[in-house]
């Protein structure tokens, strides 16, 4: 009698510290005014995870210090751990931002425009169009013949005979460092992954040497990606 007792007071004194430390949240995930549906919710800390439905919102299990991950294919994954004033509010609000469209064969540089500029281009369509047609109208007005003063089947002496044979410079292979840029937020690498500013692109170096940087190209998994980034940062401080 005297252990079934002990049992259950054990079970309900167990019941009652888990009611204490964890708490059902509820929330809702939004990006500019607009709901997202369809969001990864992922507690990291407990390896559960849930989605937000048609309106966007979302519950989940959660006790203060959990790592809460948001993931969704065109928004950069958002990062939150969960203070104990998360854990009074009633409802949450989460944040997301939308991935920068990616362009193909268009160029800017980015020491023509300031940093708010850049943002600004990023997420306007119609400046993006305007990118887009001077770039064809530059590309229509250079294959315009131009007399040069020189003569028709002269002597070229730019002929590879009358120079020194160059060397071949392989071009750098930048698509993992644009990947991990276009998906993790600006303040990523500090506050995540602790690497200082100047330390970010021996970094993304140190990562791009892996193979299996690779294969994430191919595979393009936001939360594959994070996990290898999180596991290369503990090798990199090793090294230093």
């Amino acid at each position: 009698m005297k252990a079934k007792l002990l049992t259950t007071i054990s079970f309900f004194t167990y019941q009652i510290s888990i009611s204490q430390t964890e708490k059902l949240l509820h929330g809702k995930v939004v990006s500019q005014n607009n709901i997202l549906s369809n969001v990864e919710v992922i507690n990291k800390t407990a390896k559960t995870s849930s989605k937000t439905n048609e309106f966007g919102e979302f519950s989940i299990l959660v006790k203060e210090q959990d790592s809460l991950l948001f993931f969704s294919k065109d928004y950069l994954f958002t990062r939150l751990k969960l203070t104990s004033k998360d854990l009074e509010k009633s409802y949450l609000i989460v944040e997301m931002t939308p991935k920068a469209e990616e362009l193909e064969n268009v160029i800017v540089s980015r020491s023509a425009f300031t940093k708010t500029e850049i943002k600004k281009i990023a997420n306007n369509k119609e400046e993006i169009n305007k990118i887009i047609i001077r770039k064809k109208f530059d590309e229509v007005t250079s294959k315009v013949n131009v007399y040069d003063g020189r003569i028709k089947n002269g002597l070229d002496f730019s002929y590879p005979i009358f120079d020194k044979p160059k060397k071949k410079i392989e071009p750098r292979d930048d698509r993992f460092k644009k990947l991990v840029i276009a998906t993790c937020p600006p303040d990523f690498f500090i506050k995540n992954l602790n690497i200082k500013p100047e330390e970010k692109e021996t970094f993304l170096k140190f990562c791009n040497a892996d193979p299996k940087s690779k294969t994430l190209l191919e595979k393009s998994n936001d939360l594959e990606l994070i996990d290898f980034l999180h596991t290369k940062n503990e090798e990199f401080k090793k090294l230093k």
